[in-house]
């Protein structure tokens, strides 16, 4: 279930968390989703570790670069997305009213990467593949299974994505709930764009985008992640699906959870 060997374009292919303390991040989530890890050096110095489940990389951790500590920003997973050329894909974005806001750069044989935002303000990577295709496994337990947009302006980001990545929209109802727009590439659901809440509003969170991990048992990840030294943001949320929570890591990343139905 969920194997991977190659990833079709405008496809999110990766996940890297940045973080004030690697070892500190390891301990948590190796223990809340049986992560394995292997550490490797990186040119130029500092240290890059895989994640791994049955020798399957799944994400990356890294430290926070310290430019980013001292802006004050927060501890945050980043998100990839499967392009053919990220020189391209940067070039694209600027026409369509985004910022490549680093590379495109070589990450030795892996492949070709580039910082991309969009016109709301929130980033994510380009990747093309060469050697590492992002994750060899995804939508099992422990794995990466959706991604999330909150966002301030929904329609502007969405017709970005749809010119930079070629994704479409379909906007849900849910109840009398807010919208939710989920998008696709082809036929297959890719992730899910939503306005910012009106607690992040009020808060002044920027728009983001943030992973969902698949779990076993969501009440049983919620109750783990507080003995680890992490916290819940909200949830749990029921779907016909599936049940969803947001949770906080010991360093303050945040990221969600989903326990139901999974792709294969």
């Amino acid at each position: 279930m969920g194997k991977r060997t190659s990833y079709e374009p405008g496809t999110f292919c990766w996940i890297e968390l940045s973080t004030t303390d690697p070892d500190d991040a390891k301990r948590f989530y190796g223990e809340l989703l049986g992560w394995g890890f292997e550490d490797s050096e990186m040119p130029g110095g500092g240290t890059y570790t895989m994640a791994r489940i049955d020798g399957d990389v799944v994400a990356g951790i890294t430290a926070q670069p310290e430019q980013q500590r001292s802006a004050g920003v927060p501890p945050n997973w980043f998100s990839y997305v499967a392009v053919e050329s990220a020189d391209d894909a940067a070039a694209r974005a600027s026409q369509l009213g985004g910022v490549a806001h680093a590379g495109p750069f070589d990450v030795g044989e892996a492949g070709r990467m580039a910082v991309l935002g969009d016109p709301t303000g929130a980033m994510l990577g380009a990747w093309e593949p060469r050697d590492a295709i992002g994750a060899g496994r995804v939508n099992q337990p422990g794995c990466l299974t959706w991604n999330e947009l909150g966002t301030s302006d929904v329609p502007k980001a969405l017709s970005f994505y749809e010119g930079l990545f070629g994704w479409t929209g379909e906007v849900l109802q849910m109840g009398s709930g807010p919208a939710y727009t989920v998008i696709r590439v082809g036929e297959r659901a890719n992730g899910g764009i939503r306005d910012l809440s009106p607690e992040e509003e009020q808060a002044g969170a920027p728009p983001y985008w943030f992973p969902y991990l698949a779990v076993e048992s969501l009440d049983g990840a919620i109750t783990r992640c507080g003995e680890l030294g992490g916290a819940k943001v909200f949830g749990p949320i029921d779907f016909p699906a599936g049940r969803i929570a947001a949770l906080r890591d010991a360093q303050g990343a945040m990221f969600a959870i989903w326990d139901g139905v999974l792709e294969d």
